[in-house]
């Protein structure tokens, strides 16, 4: 199933667009009030609900029995204790569940990290596991999803923030909290495990509100302001596949965080935003009292859904004293242009932080060139000759079992060792099919001395972040990082269906230091002999 559906993207990519007719749905950001707001001690119940965001009544897969899941959020340096309880009942959907924490480093906690069969295996019907870790020193702008097969697809993600009591760019807003959170998501009316050769999305919501193209008027996202006041909003990107460009009618953003680490301010008027990136940007509210169009056009290499036409792909940027109604203007007539969009290499850390290595290309202790190719014969996505196929005893229990080296690791082919204290250089040539890729690595943040788009080096002051797009064809996106977190690392595209289709690889980092430096916990050690006695019993 999941090699017909990269060779039918393929073939999509290659000779053409295919479009469908979706559908969507909307929340308002009214509605994320303290109840959609948790932690950082919480329980987290997984389980499923019939739902109509967008007016299409589908099956999903929901935390809490919303969607988006809750917002988690904590201050700095505080532990987070969060229960997951898998109480999913209906087989139609996947049955088990994990967890993951986007952006944290977890270290020295590599054993809460969340995909499944890298640090763990996935939790059974009526099974509690506690997530419990602290993210030590980060601040900033993260989300949580599900990371056993596609199932986040179906609903299992949500926002999770990090306050910083300090944050050296408070003086540039009036504003943040719940309200101010905004979350881009891809809606499908089919089921993950159902799923069609192209995977193609139905609508896009906005804070979980949207409509889709030829469905009912549902209700818009509304996002509240007031006159004169500037607003702190994180844009977090919960997608399964397409990227969007956000961008608010008559207004510009400052970008002042890109997933966790503070840039210096930037003025833009749009952002592309791939699948798991997030930003703050801070907007002021200095237009005349009125109803503005709030704007995130998915792009996706299979095309389809895109434009404004029925009120699609919007939300509603709305001041107090208006009209408690959206824009009386056709979001699809006059569409404004952006004039200053977000260029990634004029982010600019705002406190300078030393690249790794010395300042040339292939001037790290480790260089490592990731050649991603779609195979015809498998129809898999390979990264260096081999696609990724999760091994049945999780990466971490293989190490933690006697593994010595990467080298006795499986899946054979796509676990590379990395000493300690070592600098890394990744390079990531772009141009495989059904891109541009956004790629992760967990564990780590790492700077772009490379980006997308340009063939230009910045080792003095490139954009830090954990989740960078490699680009078309031409490019050679190029990143660093230092090893000094001890564990298995998964490193990934981020569009979903690529990584159930091979695109991936796992970095085993320390592998002598990590029984010492990951302790794990007997809860954690139940979770597979569970698991396989309940896959036995339902195979």
């Amino acid at each position: 199933m999941l090699q017909l559906r990269s060779f039918v993207f393929l073939v999509a990519a290659v000779f053409g667009s295919v479009s469908a007719q979706t559908s969507g749905t909307t929340v308002t950001t009214d509605s994320l009030s303290a109840s959609r707001q948790v932690g950082p001690s919480a329980n987290l119940v997984i389980a499923n609900k019939v739902v109509s965001p967008d007016g299409f009544t589908r099956l999903a897969t929901l935390v809490n029995g919303i969607f988006p899941g809750p917002i988690i959020r904590a201050q700095k340096d505080a532990t987070f204790s969060l229960n997951v309880e898998d109480r999913l009942t209906n087989g139609a959907l996947d049955l088990g569940t994990s967890i993951h924490w986007h952006g944290l480093f977890q270290h020295h906690t590599n054993f809460v990290d969340g995909p499944a069969f890298v640090t763990q295996c996935p939790l059974i019907p009526n099974e509690n596991f506690l997530y419990s870790f602290q993210a030590k020193g980060q601040t900033g702008t993260y989300w949580y999803h599900s990371h056993f097969k596609n199932q986040y697809c179906d609903g299992l993600r949500g926002a999770l923030i990090i306050d910083d009591p300090n944050d050296p760019q408070q003086h540039l807003y009036d504003v943040d909290n719940a309200a101010t959170v905004i979350t881009l998501a891809d809606w499908y009316h089919y089921l993950s495990t159902q799923a069609p050769a192209i995977p193609a999305f139905n609508a896009t919501l906005i804070n979980g509100k949207g409509r889709f193209l030829g469905g009912p008027q549902a209700d818009f996202a509304f996002i509240n302001v007031k006159r004169g006041v500037r607003y702190r909003f994180r844009l977090v990107s919960i997608s399964c596949d397409p990227s969007f460009t956000f961008s608010i009618d008559n207004h510009t953003m400052t970008v002042i965080e890109v997933e966790g680490t503070n840039v210096q301010p930037l003025l833009v008027d749009s952002i592309r935003i791939f699948a798991g990136q997030r930003y703050s940007v801070v907007v002021k509210a200095d237009q005349p009292i009125n109803n503005y169009w709030l704007r995130a056009l998915p792009i996706t290499a299979g095309g389809g859904n895109t434009g404004f036409s029925g009120g699609i792909n919007v939300g509603v940027f709305h001041y107090d004293d208006a009209p408690e109604a959206p824009p009386t203007t056709d979001p699809a007539v006059n569409v404004p242009v952006s004039v200053k969009p977000l260029v990634e290499t004029d982010l600019h850390p705002l406190v300078p932080t030393p690249v790794p290595g010395n300042p040339t290309p292939g001037g790290a202790d480790i260089n490592i060139n990731l050649d991603v190719i779609l195979n015809f014969t498998e129809f898999m996505f390979d990264i260096n000759g081999t696609p990724f196929r999760p091994p049945t005893v999780p990466v971490l229990l293989q190490i933690l079992s006697g593994a010595k080296t990467a080298s006795q690791l499986v899946p054979a082919g796509s676990i590379y060792g990395l000493e300690p204290n070592k600098s890394v250089e990744l390079t990531i040539p772009g141009g495989a099919i059904g891109g541009p890729h956004p790629v992760h690595l967990h564990g780590h943040n790492f700077h772009v001395v490379r980006s997308a788009g340009n063939p230009s080096y910045n080792f003095v002051n490139p954009v830090i972040r954990d989740v960078v797009t490699i680009g078309d064809a031409g490019d050679n996106v190029t990143i660093r990082f230092f090893t000094d977190n001890p564990g298995p690392w998964f490193f990934h595209c981020h569009i979903d269906w690529h990584l159930s289709a091979g695109f991936a690889v796992v970095f085993a980092e320390d592998v002598p230091d990590v029984p010492t430096q990951d302790i794990t916990n007997d809860a954690w050690s139940a979770l597979c002999p569970a698991f396989n006695k309940f896959i036995s019993g339902t195979s």
